[in-house]
């Protein structure tokens, strides 16, 4: 019988901490986009130089890509992560289906984050703060609730490859870290990212 020391605690505090992080990016994406609507002179906090701003991100078609601004997704979609983490902690119990349901949403989401980040720093040429925060929340979520899905049978894996993404487990950090490292890159490559933002400091 599964026990209360095999809940996953660890995977319910980063879902819940990045689900609040990723809630509050959109958030605050939002409301800026709400001002730039209402004021079409309002400067938007987030535009700290003309690498670093949200502006033009906000004001393409890709920020709207569904008809609507792109931070309304986030404001729905990380209440999910923050909402499981919590009852985990709760001592909940979810089944295999829903797992996966929520596995495939989060695969959903990397490939959305996916394609604004390429749209942003190959097409618009900025990086948006809020919008890297979504990044950089969404990456570990993606990567840690599928090595847990794998490691629990979840996607009805054999047992040897559920003992072997056990051991791997532990080590999904590095490929959060290399996913980071890769954005990283191309935005160097592309912007010259690092040169442009330490010359406004």
């Amino acid at each position: 019988m599964p026990s209360v020391e095999r809940r996953p605690i660890g995977l319910a505090l980063l879902l819940i901490v990045a689900g609040i992080a990723g809630w509050y990016a959109a958030f605050d994406l939002t409301l800026e986009k709400i001002q730039t609507l209402i004021n079409p002179d309002y400067v938007p906090t987030c535009n700290i130089s003309p690498l670093v701003t949200c502006g033009p991100n906000m004001a393409s078609w890709q920020g709207s890509i569904f008809g609507f601004p792109n931070p309304v997704i986030g404001v729905a979609a990380f209440v999910a992560p923050v909402v499981v983490g919590v009852a985990i902690l709760a001592g909940a119990r979810f089944a295999k289906w829903f797992w996966v349901l929520f596995n495939l949403g989060f695969a959903a989401g990397i490939v959305f984050v996916v394609w604004l980040m390429t749209q942003s720093i190959f097409v618009l040429g900025t990086l948006c703060p809020y919008c890297m925060v979504v990044w950089a929340v969404v990456i570990p979520m993606f990567w840690y609730v599928t090595a847990f899905n794998l490691k629990e049978g979840h996607f009805g894996n054999g047992r040897g490859s559920r003992e072997i993404a056990a051991l791997l487990y532990p080590w999904v950090w590095v490929l959060v870290l290399l996913s980071y490292l890769v954005i990283v890159v191309m935005a160097q490559l592309r912007l010259d990212a690092i040169t442009s933002i330490f010359s406004t400091l």
